[in-house]
């Protein structure tokens, strides 16, 4: 697809009509462009945005994709960060200005919302054995010589699937052989001798092309960083046999992958020991948490914790609610829930109260629970919490929190929407 095209593409995104799916925006905003309601330049606490309003810092956003990018290249990898985590054509054309290599996706339905709006290089971590998906990928390499796609292959059996849907193509689909983590992990080939056999069976194929190996470091049984870098070396060594048996000749380089948002420092570490190949290694990490990051979740676990002179990522999300009940002294509700706010990891993490257009800490309150539209909080003797207050809340596990909102406000730190982050869940 061409630049011109999908520059248009994205760009038609602000011609949308503000209207009934969007939560949280001003009402008297219906019938305005997206484009329009963002030229007004409104301030998200006082021009008319109703709670619950999630908001996405502009500032941090910025430090979190340079910081990713600076990462990436002091440490020699291609980067795909994963699209799964926003579905944000908008961020995924940020990341690629921030040096990514293409993005990385999980189903076929993301795939298409990622060449819609242009993107080139998509590498599918997931084997793809859907026929009717098959067919439109072939149809997508077959109109556009400079779409590449690589995707996994864990098994004979959905090669023979793969290669049944794809007879007729003009190009063959790249795959990449993947390695589980271990016994009990989540896909992936168990052993290496199983990766011999389903690599013979690519080989067999006329319609795919073995491209490289990869995983995904983050389902290491009870991981820490001895057995996820001893994963990374096997995976890295069954690219140097495969290598070595001469199953990559006709390639112009290998793909080796891995690299979610917890292990990301391991992966480079491992990478940048992998011996000379007889071609180029594209070294390829995967994360893709980082765009938003988190308060609770993957603050904990993110890399950066361990290698602090990296520098840090900034979490970007702040979800607000209003307090609508005060029933005792020691409760509030607030009108976010289920429906607002992550929870599968953790809760929401109460952070700033906002009254009369002053924000404080949140000192004394806490999120208990969460109702379909209610935030269950107790509150210490000390908190004063009111009807009426705004409570902005810290979010943890971006990939659930990014699903709930069609439209998420892009907010300087003064309280000013610069744009509108659209998804595709």
């Amino acid at each position: 697809m061409g630049a011109d095209t999908a520059a248009a593409r994205l760009t038609a995104l602000s011609a949308d009509r503000v209207d009934l799916r969007f939560k949280g925006l001003p009402p008297d905003a219906d019938g305005l462009t997206v484009g329009e309601l963002a030229a007004q330049r409104r301030n998200l606490f006082t021009d008319g945005f109703t709670t619950p309003v999630l908001a996405l810092s502009a500032e941090r956003l910025n430090h979190n994709l340079a910081l990713m990018e600076t990462y990436a290249t002091r440490h020699h990898l291609a980067f795909a960060p994963h699209g799964k985590t926003s579905m944000a054509p908008q961020l995924f054309q940020r990341q690629i200005e921030h040096g990514a290599w293409g993005i990385t996706l999980a189903v076929p339905h993301q795939v298409r919302v990622a060449r819609e709006f242009g993107i080139d290089r998509i590498f599918l971590a997931n084997e793809l054995v859907d026929a009717p998906a098959l067919r439109w990928i072939a149809s997508e390499l077959a109109a556009d010589p400079d779409f590449r796609f690589v995707c996994y292959v864990d098994s004979v059996a959905g090669v023979e699937l793969m290669d049944a849907a794809l007879r007729g193509g003009t190009r063959p689909v790249d795959v990449v052989v993947e390695l589980a983590a271990g016994e009990g992990a989540r896909t992936g080939v168990r052993t290496e001798e199983e990766c011999a056999a389903v690599a013979d069976a690519v080989a067999g194929a006329a319609t795919l092309r073995l491209a490289g190996v990869a995983g995904y470091e983050g389902e290491v049984p009870r991981a820490d960083p001895e057995r996820v870098r001893a994963w990374l070396r096997r995976l890295t060594s069954l690219a140097a046999d495969f290598d070595k048996a001469g199953r990559f000749a006709g390639l112009d380089e290998i793909v080796v992958s891995a690299g979610g948002s917890a292990w990301f420092d391991a992966v480079a570490d491992v990478f940048a020991e992998i011996p000379e190949l007889s071609l180029p290694v594209l070294k390829l990490l995967r994360s893709g948490a980082y765009v938003s990051h988190d308060d609770g979740h993957y603050r904990k676990l993110t890399p950066f914790t361990r290698v602090p002179e990296e520098g840090a990522l900034h979490p970007a999300f702040r979800l607000w609610a209003q307090v609508v009940s005060r029933p005792s002294p020691g409760q509030a509700f607030v009108n976010a829930g289920k429906r607002d706010a992550a929870y599968d990891l953790d809760l929401p993490e109460a952070q700033v109260i906002r009254r009369d257009g002053t924000d404080r800490p949140a000192a004394g309150v806490t999120v208990t629970g969460l109702s379909d539209q209610h935030g269950w909080l107790t509150t210490t003797p000390e908190a004063d919490v009111r009807v009426g207050d705004w409570l902005g809340m810290g979010l943890s596990h971006p990939c659930t929190s990014f699903d709930k909102w069609q439209l998420i406000p892009l907010v300087e730190a003064d309280g000013t929407v610069v744009d509108y982050i659209r998804t595709f869940f």
